[in-house]
Formats: structure tokens, sequence, C-alpha cells
């Protein structure tokens, strides 16, 4: 058993990164036996659009060097759009810029994002094809799909809920969200993302989603949940936070 110190570097008016997250790593830990604490930074933003969003993005230095104080294990910077708006590869420039200030603010730290766990987390599905449920006005939908498809995946659908309000977004019902998705197009789609935004609340509808949908289902708050863990070394394997955690624990089973 081993305990450890997560970063969350969060957009001022998001609400829901500080509840699902550690509601995954604690499930994981209950299988695993490892413990977490959560630590959180915040940068202005209220409205998603992308004059906040850029302006987020410039203060994600500071927020950055502030939160290595903590001596945290691993950060997550936890706006997905607002990296993605920023066009092709992004995440990797974010990450990159985002762990070096927190070297040199005096702690070795890796960053990751919830724009570059989505798309890894697609890739380590297979996933192709895929469906997606995002609370963006639709240009910014629409960003968030080019961006997918410039990594190689291809969004047959996507359906817009148009919410530009941050604290809005938040206080969604994710009771829906099984219903939402049914009104995806997904013939020929391997995976559904169910909330391709680290604010709108998603994991406790992932099982119903899976089910009614009988695919694949994820989310961008389950996919950075993911990536916390695998940049830790930690099996991924939280109950019912969907397809990405089904790895065997080494030693059980």
């Amino acid at each position: 058993m081993s305990s450890y110190r997560v970063g969350l570097l969060v957009p001022s008016s998001n609400t829901t990164m500080e509840s699902e997250v550690p509601a995954v790593l604690r499930a994981n830990g209950a299988a695993t036996g490892d413990q977490f604490t959560f630590h959180a930074n915040r940068m202005r933003m209220k409205k998603v659009d992308p004059q906040q969003l850029a302006a987020m993005n410039a203060d994600a230095e500071r927020a950055t060097a502030e939160l290595a104080d903590a001596g945290v294990d691993v950060m997550a910077y936890a706006c997905l759009v607002a990296v993605m708006a920023q066009g092709t590869n992004a995440h990797h420039e974010i990450e990159e810029r985002l762990t070096k200030m927190a070297s040199q603010a005096g702690d070795a730290v890796a960053v990751i994002s919830s724009a570059g766990a989505l798309v890894e987390g697609l890739h380590q599905l297979g996933a192709k094809k895929i469906a997606m449920v995002a609370p963006y006005m639709k240009p910014l939908t629409a960003q968030v799909v080019d961006y997918l498809e410039a990594e190689g995946i291809e969004v047959k659908d996507a359906i817009s809920l148009e919410v530009d309000d941050n604290r809005a977004v938040g206080r969604l019902d994710p009771r829906r969200l099984p219903d939402i998705a049914r009104g995806l197009d997904t013939r020929g789609v391997d995976t559904v993302v169910l909330s391709a935004c680290v604010q709108m609340p998603s994991l406790a509808a992932i099982p119903a989603a899976e089910a009614a949908l009988d695919l694949p289902v994820i989310s961008a708050a389950t996919a950075t949940s993911w990536k916390i863990l695998q940049s830790l070394g930690i099996p991924r394997v939280a109950a019912e936070a969907g397809a990405l955690f089904s790895e065997a624990i080494p030693g059980h089973g």
C-alpha cells in the first residue's frame, strides 16, 4: 500500500473535477490498497469562450508553480477544451511547458492534461471511430472533433448541449446522459465519450450508458483518472469507472 498526493489544476468555476477524479481514484484504491490526497489550484475562467480559455492557459504556469510547493506526485491540467482549442498537438506543448515550470519551481513532477489523457485513453482502447457528448457551444465542439480527428480518431457523431456558462455545466444532471447518448449515431462506432469535458458530471452515468449502448464508454474525467494512475504506475481497476479500468492487479486473481 502506498500513499500519493495528486495535484489538480482547475478552472476557477470548476465544481466537478474535484469530485469525480477523487471518486475514481478512491474506488481504485479500494482494490489496490493505495491511498490518495488531492490538492487543487485554480485559474480564472467562468465562461467557456475562446478569450477566457486563452487567458486561463496563460495563467497556468503561475498555478503550476504554486501547486508544486505542495510536493504532489503528479499534476493534472483539467480543462480539455482550453487545450484542444489551441490547435493540433497542443496537449504535448502544454504538458511539456507545465512540467518544466514545476521543475523550475523546485519540484520535478509530471504534468498531464485531460486533453492528452482522452486522446491516449481512446488509443489505449483501440478506438478508431467514436461518438461523443459535449456541453460546449457547437463551434467549440467542432474544435474538439477536429483535434481528435487529427489524432487519428474519427468522430462519427457529436451532440453539443450548448451551455457556455461553466458553472451551469457543472449543474447538468448526469442522469440524463444515457438518454442523451441514445440519440447519437453509433453505427460502426467502437467507443462513446459520454462527457468530453471534465466539468460536465458523468461518472454516475457510465455503467448505465454502457448497458444502454452496448459499447465501451469513457469520459474526460475517467480518462484523466486513468492517466494519473498510469503515471504513478498503479493498475487501473476502479469499479464502475468504464472501459479503461479493466487491468488485473499483479498478484491478484
